[in-house]
């Protein structure tokens, strides 16, 4: 699975005025719908044709799907009928509740609806069977461009479809969502912050509700007010509880949306209610303050009018906040702006954005568990300068989201766990090594490690200097990441991945014959053994000197150097360029050789040959070469075996080649 290099320098937030159009012919929205006016066609999307590869990448349709343009499925075909609102929004044959929840939140904020779902596309005369819709991916807003072409059975919508059977808006725009993950059935299974923040760009927080905060009441009605979306599920304890119905009505491991939250007068009392909304389109609560129950009748007809509340099977329901507490285990809240919900006062944040890779080998180094291999994960350093106004500390949230993932479910690739490591900076640059971790406990970190797109939690530290450490939680697992930190106060951030630099020492002159020691003078007899009266050996006569030497030399297990690697050695120290290696030039080799040997034996900890490949940023540092994440990833690459073990040929392969190259550099 292929992880390309991220820029890791801190970037600005994107703004949604500049989306990325997203066609594989590189042409806008309005280029496309012109050209089809022009050439009197309607739009048929070459990058997600209607075939069966865009609906599913594990199984066959269940029954023969046929893709059919809305012209086709109704007389009179509507974009938006009456405004975009959240009873527009029923579900399908897909799992894809949490996605539909999200939608339905999107419906409370005309603002944010509109930047998700332009409102000038219509079946009118400029109609052109084409249509485009924004979502926020990794710090950039895209404009995906989709044909109306939608699956169907029977003359209906087999996905999603609004309860208005000419209406058409919440259809396209899950089509236009399936095709930014690759398909349909990519869509199956997920958190409803996942598309919320795709749909606004914001910063997503979870409460658990047994645990959440007395005022947590307070926190909904404000997330409310400013237009946050909120989402709410029921925990399962097992598979088979998936979508099971309680006795009240509630199912489990379902995504429902909160729509509302409001106070209402019921004998001479205020009582708090919530509004929560099943995706489904039908199957509400049963209990008290449901649609049909007696507490309605000691109601005002003006107050119900107030609260909308209308008995109709339309999977929207008011309960008591009380039974809210009681039933539902998950809320989640993705917030326009990172202000807290627990606060008063709005504030404007500043935002950094990190692009980065756990690449297997070289910077997947997994949680804190894993030591050996911890310290080889990105850092990215913190400097917290100003304090909170009126306070001692400052506040910030990191937000890690590991991207890709859900486009990747047809490659077998599933949400990895997740989580981060927030310690104070020892105050030195570049790439902290593994005694520093050893020896230093963390200052911060996420609540949990978790298989979710995004884990971001809020801190609040005194001023200073700390180093963030993302990680998956088992090493060797591969991903890219986008980290977002966003601060109350300006704060920098610098990624720790180390500047290229070169430190070698000056090579040794050789010594003259008469003050040779007793090992060059038995290397000068092998040598004229070898190599006769021109005293110069070819590859292949070193390669027989060196494995000679080395299977006499009792604490290397090294197997034989190969033939590349003593042509190369003769590129690296050949003066004359006649491909051979002279005796002087050959003793100035050997001491470079010495010294790499003691470098890989001290990194060879089981003295099995091999050093992991984990290790490698350390050994070449020690020989005078410090790389960054992206060489470092490109050497592991090409070095390690499948087992991420490099053996000592290959690491003096490695270092010969960057001595080479070091001397064009």
């Amino acid at each position: 699975m292929p992880y390309l290099h991220q820029d890791s320098k801190p970037r600005p937030p994107a703004l949604p005025g500049a989306a990325r159009p997203t066609i594989s012919s590189g042409k806008t929205y309005e280029e496309l719908k012109q050209d089809c006016l022009c050439r009197g066609v309607l739009f048929e999307d070459p990058d997600f044709p209607a075939c069966n590869s865009s609906l599913f990448f594990s199984e066959k349709p269940p029954v023969p799907f046929v893709w059919k343009r809305p012209g086709d499925i109704v007389k009179d075909p509507k974009f938006i009928l009456g405004g975009a609102t959240r009873t527009d929004i029923c579900q399908g044959d897909l799992g894809d509740c949490w996605l539909l929840a999200a939608i339905a939140s999107l419906t409370l904020n005309e603002k944010t609806l509109a930047r998700v779902v332009p409102l000038d596309q219509n079946f009118g005369p400029d109609y052109a069977g084409i249509f485009h819709f924004q979502f926020w991916q990794h710090n950039e807003w895209l404009d995906v461009v989709i044909d109306d072409r939608l699956p169907t059975f029977k003359g209906r919508l087999v996905f999603l479809h609004s309860a208005e059977h000419n209406e058409f808006w919440s259809a396209l725009l899950e089509k236009a969502y399936a095709k930014l993950n690759g398909s349909y059935e990519a869509l199956k299974g997920g958190s409803t912050i996942e598309a919320m923040e795709d749909f606004t760009g914001g910063v997503g927080e979870m409460y658990e509700v047994k645990k959440a905060p007395e005022n947590f009441y307070e926190i909904l009605e404000k997330a409310l007010k400013r237009c946050s979306m909120v989402g709410c599920s029921i925990d399962t304890s097992s598979a088979a509880e998936s979508e099971a119905k309680t006795r009240f009505g509630l199912i489990k491991g379902h995504a429902y949306s909160v729509t509302g939250i409001d106070e209402v007068s019921y004998r001479g009392m205020q009582v708090q209610l919530i509004r929560i909304r099943n995706p489904w389109g039908q199957v509400e609560w049963n209990g008290p303050w449901s649609d049909n129950s007696p507490e309605w009748r000691s109601v005002s007809p003006s107050e119900q009018k107030r609260l909308s509340q209308a008995a109709l099977d339309d999977g929207e329901f008011w309960m008591k906040f009380d039974d809210f507490r009681v039933h539902f285990d998950k809320v989640e809240i993705c917030n326009l702006t990172p202000d807290a919900l627990e606060d008063t006062t709005a504030h404007k944040w500043e935002v950094t954005i990190h692009q980065g890779s756990w690449v297997r080998g070289s910077t997947a180094g997994g949680c804190r568990n894993f030591l050996e291999t911890f310290w080889t994960n990105p850092q990215i350093k913190l400097h917290l300068t100003e304090k909170d106004d009126g306070q001692d500390e400052c506040t910030f949230i990191a937000a890690l989201m590991q991207k890709d993932r859900r486009k990747l479910k047809k490659l077998g690739a599933e949400m990895l766990t997740i989580g981060y490591s927030i310690y104070e900076s020892p105050g030195k640059d570049g790439h902290l090594g593994k005694d520093f971790f050893r020896y230093h406990p963390s200052k911060a970190r996420s609540k949990t490690y978790i298989n979710l797109r995004e884990v971001s939690n809020r801190f609040k530290l005194p001023p200073g200097d700390y180093i963030l450490v993302p990680t998956t939680f088992e090493p060797h697992q591969e991903a890219d990441f986008c980290l977002r930190i966003f601060s109350e106060k300006k704060a920098i951030t610098e990624d720790l991945d180390e500047n290229v630099a070169i430190d070698l020492p000056e090579p040794p002159n050789p010594t003259p014959s008469p003050q040779e020691t007793e090992e060059e003078k038995q290397f000068r007899a092998l040598f004229e053994q070898i190599s006769g009266e021109d005293m110069e050996i070819a590859a292949e006569e070193l390669e027989y000197i060196l494995n000679a030497v080395l299977k006499k030399t009792k604490n290397i297990k090294f197997k034989n150097l190969s033939l590349i690697s003593c042509r190369n050695i003769i590129s690296l120290m050949d003066t004359s360029g006649n491909g051979k290696l002279e005796f002087n030039e050959f003793k100035v080799f050997w001491e470079k050789m010495k010294k790499w040997i003691s470098i890989f034996l001290q990194f060879d900890f089981d003295k099995s040959g091999s050093m992991s490949s984990y290790e490698l940023r350390s050994a070449l540092k020690a020989a005078g070469y410090q790389l960054n994440n992206y060489l470092l990833q490109l050497i592991v690459l090409r070095y390690s075996d499948e087992q991420l073990q490099i053996e000592f040929d290959d690491f003096l392969n490695c270092l010969v080649r960057l001595e080479n190259a070091s001397r064009e550099y």
